[in-house]
């Protein structure tokens, strides 16, 4: 079996396993408690919060750990606007994971005002429109580091200078989900104020997640409680999962050159699909393109559904993906698609390629094929059927 669909999650390393499966048997003890063997168990979750810090250039206080990325939007987005007097402006990026469009009900019914800026046609934020939008009434704007359907990487950065300019006590918040370990990350890159990450996008387990803060950044919690992380995040920390984040943060820092390495096979992928299907449409960037991140291929295979697409590649062994899994079983086109302007044929027919650290080249060949394979196929009984409908309709 191939698998290509890490932007919905990736397979544990077989370090995090090791680690949660240690941790498990010896340091399964609530890391809160005063005897040694808590201690132990505190001071290795404290190890892994430093070990973010340093990859973020944060402080390892400014570290919360969480159940995953979608708490650590929700906690950076709410948490911040709990803590503002009266009425101010949200403004989303309007390709957002649903994890942070998800809270615009939350922010209005706190009594904010939200509003979206699109993207431009390959699904890079349309700074012009963002700009039309800023002012000093903004308290925070929210742009994803990658966009985790396209690819897409996001002028964080650019955004950060824009709002020094028109909104400078506002906050920054940026999903770095699908860009952290892949993209530079540091805070002074990225010009976040309120980073989110995920550890089962980066071949650790699911269930656990943080929120990184720019020193000095103030926030209110959402879970009341014991007090844990701070006060921040309360509940007791999910020590297993962690030590396997932490595992799979130390292998992931093994793999000499693995940005290039996945955007070297994602490319090879790509130059096989189109060697074979010249017609196929990319949905973003360039691959090639700096804006491109280096795991993600999104194509529309023209004339073909991308479920149809989908499960044809499954009976091949090749999983794959078509959009957010977060929002796989909906209907409507997908906030990506929206955001740049779309075609609806061409969300409709999207196939998403997203590759891990455990791909190889060999693969990118077997998946080539198995794609130019099926598309061949299917467009084939498409064209057949709509023959078949041309002919009945006229008789």
């Amino acid at each position: 079996m191939i698998y290509l669909d890490n932007s919905a999650t990736t397979r544990p390393c077989a370090a995090a396993v090791a680690g949660a499966r240690r941790a498990m048997e010896e340091s399964w003890h609530n890391p809160s408690a005063l005897y040694g063997p808590a201690v132990d168990a505190e001071r290795e979750m404290a190890s892994v919060r430093a070990r973010i810090a340093r990859a973020v250039g944060a402080r390892a206080q400014d570290v919360v750990f969480t159940a995953g990325g979608t708490e650590a939007d929700s906690l950076a987005l709410l948490g911040s606007a709990a803590r503002w007097r009266g009425a101010r402006r949200v403004l989303l990026f309007a390709g957002e994971h649903p994890a942070v469009l998800g809270a615009r009900a939350q922010l209005e019914a706190m009594g904010h005002t939200v509003q979206t800026f699109p993207a431009g046609p390959d699904g890079v934020a349309d700074l012009d429109a963002l700009s039309a939008l800023l002012d000093e009434d903004v308290a925070l704007v929210s742009c994803m580091q990658v966009n985790n359907e396209t690819g897409a990487v996001q002028p964080t950065a650019r955004i950060r200078a824009l709002m020094r300019e028109k909104c400078p006590d506002a906050l920054l918040h940026v999903d770095g989900v699908q860009g952290f370990l892949r993209l530079p990350s540091a805070l002074t890159q990225t010009g976040a104020d309120l980073y989110c990450l995920s550890a089962h996008k980066i071949h650790g387990l699911k269930g656990v997640g943080a929120l990184v803060l720019r020193q000095g950044v103030p926030i209110s919690p959402r879970v009341a409680g014991g007090g844990q992380e701070r006060g921040l995040r309360s509940g007791t920390e999910n020590t297993c999962g962690i030590a396997a984040l932490g595992a799979a943060l130390s292998w992931a820092e093994e793999q000499a050159g693995a940005a290039q390495r996945l955007r070297e096979m994602k490319l090879r992928l790509y130059d096989l699909l189109r060697a074979g299907a010249d017609d196929l449409h990319v949905n973003g960037p360039d691959p090639r393109a700096d804006t491109a991140a280096p795991h993600i291929l999104n194509l529309s295979f023209p004339g073909v559904g991308g479920e149809v697409m989908l499960h044809a590649l499954e009976a091949e062994g090749v999983l794959v993906g078509t959009g957010s899994a977060c929002s796989s079983k909906k209907r409507e086109m997908r906030s990506a698609f929206q955001a740049m302007n779309a075609p609806r044929w061409a969300a409709e027919s999207a196939v998403r390629f997203s590759l891990g650290l455990l791909n190889t080249p060999e693969e990118m060949d077997r998946a080539a094929e198995a794609a130019l394979r099926c598309f061949a196929t299917y467009r084939r009984c498409q064209r057949r059927a709509y023959a078949r409908n041309t002919a009945g309709s006229l008789r």
